[in-house]
């Protein structure tokens, strides 16, 4: 673990406790849809009450640019905590001034007290000084749970720090490094990684980084099409980033200089036309004829990554293999998740999708270890720390 005060090495009673968490929910008519990033805080908040804490829980929502937004308002992800916690949750209107002060003031320990969302104020992604002083001046503790923060160098992370008395990590926070750090230096080999998803410029720094680390890379999702032609194969109306062809080339090359072995679709499920109910068909050969577009990886590319996988001694998975949303173009992914869970070796899967995959198919209980933050899982493999981290002294 890394080295930095953990909450549990700070007295909490009776004191004023801000806690960074990250509760950026997916809302639809003002409910919460996926609750899992609240579920995911629940220890960390347990144990502040627990101690006695009166605690004060921040977080961002969605992108409001630094203008109040009623439709992101914290109020849907409180009410969601309170019927988890089975407990009353104060709203406050702000998350900063005498409003908080004096919802503050009335706080007993034990109870808890949502602020308002920390984005409607423009210092929060500035990391403002003044914006990091005016939130922090009620508080005697300041403890980071917000792991899927934690590569923004944002107020409310690395800004907070020097108006604090005592800073820690949280309990989630602890857990995700320990569970991403043993990947990056106790690894088993071989190690393998799965990376999908749409855009090769998204994965970029995590597969530059991966080729000095694993054995073998398997690669799907849209991005598998950019490599692909980068190759000279016929992709038809994939999605390809033609600006990137000279990186995907780049990255071949980078593999085959250190004997890392890149697996890249050899066989694809296509439609004619990007919509759910459009008509899938397998294309066998590796060439994709000119008027479709590869949506998924083919049955003998499934069957090839999850021989690669079945043979992991340490496995990371990040992005989804086709378009998992619509079932004519998940079975791809659901393979990677079923192969994924029947590995011996130590597997971790990031990335808001991928993490969508395991829970749907069922086999998330059977992951070593499932990550909460996607860019910031990615960017904590590619660098060994993060703003958030190295604040806290990780």
């Amino acid at each position: 673990m890394m080295d930095v005060k953990s909450i549990r090495d700070i007295s909490l009673e009776e004191r004023a406790v801000l806690m960074r968490l990250d509760l950026n929910c997916p809302l639809r008519d003002g409910e919460v849809t996926n609750d899992a990033r609240i579920r995911a805080a629940l220890p960390t908040i347990k144990y502040a009450l627990e101690q006695g804490a009166r605690l004060a829980i921040a977080s961002h929502l969605g992108r409001p640019k630094g203008q109040v937004n009623a439709a992101l308002s914290m109020e849907s992800i409180g009410a969601r905590l309170s019927e988890l916690l089975e407990m009353d949750i104060v709203l406050a209107d702000n998350c900063v001034g005498d409003g908080v002060k004096g919802v503050l003031q009335n706080l007993r320990s034990g109870q808890i007290v949502m602020l308002e969302n920390l984005r409607f104020h423009e210092g929060e992604t500035k990391n403002d000084p003044e914006f990091a002083r005016r939130l922090a001046a009620p508080f005697e503790v300041f403890v980071n749970d917000a792991f899927g923060a934690c590569h923004r160098a944002h107020a409310s992370v690395v800004g907070v720090l020097p108006f604090v008395q005592d800073v820690g990590a949280g309990l989630l926070l602890e857990k995700e490094v320990d569970g991403l750090s043993r990947i990056l230096h106790e690894v088993e080999r071989p190690f393998v990684a799965v990376i999908g998803g749409a855009k090769v410029s998204d994965k970029v720094g995590i597969l530059e980084a991966l080729l000095n680390k694993v054995q073998t890379i398997c690669i799907g999702g849209a991005m598998a099409y950019t490599f692909l032609q980068a190759q000279g194969v016929k992709v038809g109306t994939s999605r390809v980033e033609a600006d990137k062809l000279h990186v995907a080339r780049k990255i071949l090359k980078g593999a085959e200089a250190r004997n890392v072995t890149i697996l890249l679709p050899s066989d694809h499920v296509v439609a004619n036309e990007f919509q759910r109910d459009a008509q899938a068909q397998i294309v066998t050969s590796v060439d994709i004829p000119d008027e479709s577009m590869g949506l998924d990886i083919g049955p003998v590319t499934r069957r090839a990554y999850a021989a690669a996988i079945e043979g992991a001694g340490s496995l990371l998975w990040n992005g989804p293999m086709g378009v998992f949303e619509w079932d004519a173009f998940a079975a791809g992914t659901n393979a990677v998740a079923a192969a994924v869970a029947d590995c011996d070796g130590y597997t971790v899967v990031g990335g808001g999708d991928s993490v969508s995959a395991i829970e749907k198919a069922g086999v998330a209980e059977r992951i070593n270890h499932v990550s909460t933050g996607g860019g910031a899982s990615l960017e904590f493999l590619e660098r060994g720390n993060l703003p958030g981290l190295e604040v806290l002294g990780g």
